[in-house]
């Protein structure tokens, strides 16, 4: 009888490891790369690709909404959709502002009957701006998805307008920009009289024609509609005609380089007759006249080269 002879179990086998496959590094398409450089982000493309297919299908809608006879009624559902799809006003962006109070730019740009950016209405954001006398002019524009960017042309402050007691900042064109206090009264011209605003593109000419006095003049009345009285920093006024003011004011200059007339205790000069500068003195009834004889006096050594002037009492 034979027997069978039993071996040991068989070694077991290593399971064959799976040849690794090495992955392949897409590289970025011509496409992809231009897009990494625009300055929005991943999802903000998305949006506005998501905000381009509804304007097609928006317009189409439009066209269909037109044959009904209800174009506007569709145009505004539309563009609500457009909002709530992420093209909504969140933010606003103001820049340019300075001086005037920011809150309001950002009051008015959000007065809007819908946010939804389409319907945002830059045209009269812009215009409503204007109304304020800080601006001078408004820059209004979106900014996608979400954002309202407002730049501020502010005007400049020139002169300091005094009516009625009432203290306003102007601007060189004698445009109203605030009322103020006077404790908060800048070192700026001033000009008082109703309309006298107004005037101040003339009277920056007015002294432009006397450099010399810009320094000491303190304001200036715009008297009647219709000339100027100058009042210095020493308290003296000087009233000058209502025809050529600032060959007057020079005039003025020279007498006062030639004899010192500010800060001598004179209360007023008045120019109103072209021939002479009359003066006054506080509490006296009696005037005295300046009197210009260069026109008249004459040097029998020659011909006159300057201006000779006669100081005459009046009684």
């Amino acid at each position: 009888m034979s027997k069978s002879i039993r071996r040991g179990n068989p070694p077991a086998r290593r399971p064959v490891q799976p040849k690794r496959r090495v992955a392949k590094v897409q590289k970025p398409s011509q496409i992809d790369r231009m897009i990494a450089m625009l300055p929005v982000s991943e999802r903000t493309l998305q949006r506005i690709a998501t905000w381009s297919i509804m304007g097609v299908i928006g317009a189409g809608a439009l066209g269909v909404a037109s044959l009904f006879g209800m174009p506007q009624a569709a145009g505004v559902a539309v563009a609500e959709e457009i909002g709530r799809a992420g093209f909504r006003v969140r933010g606003i962006e103001v820049t340019g502002v300075k001086r005037m109070n920011p809150m309001t730019v950002y009051a008015v740009a959000l007065d809007q009957q819908s946010r939804a950016m389409p319907l945002v209405d830059l045209e009269g954001v812009r215009q409503r701006l204007l109304k304020y006398g800080w601006i001078a002019d408004a820059q209004v524009s979106r900014r996608l998805p979400d954002k309202l960017v407002v730049h501020i042309i502010e005007r400049q402050p020139a002169a300091v307008w005094q009516e009625k007691g009432q203290l306003t900042l102007i601007d060189a064109n004698g445009e109203p920009l605030q009322q103020i206090s006077p404790d908060e009264l800048p070192e700026l011209p001033r000009v008082i009289g109703e309309g006298a605003n107004w005037q101040t593109p003339a009277y920056r000419a007015l002294l432009d024609a006397a450099p010399a006095l810009r320094p000491l003049v303190k304001a200036a009345t715009w008297v009647g509609n219709r000339r100027w009285n100058i009042v210095f920093e020493t308290g003296e006024t000087l009233v000058l005609p209502e025809e050529n003011p600032e060959k007057a004011l020079v005039k003025f200059a020279e007498l006062d380089g030639a004899q010192a007339l500010l800060g001598k205790g004179w209360l007023r000069f008045d120019m109103r007759d072209p021939t002479r500068l009359v003066v006054r003195k506080p509490g006296h009834q009696g005037q005295r006249a300046i009197t210009d004889t260069s026109t008249n006096d004459k040097s029998s050594d020659g011909p006159n080269t300057g201006a000779v002037m006669r100081i005459d009492r009046q009684g």
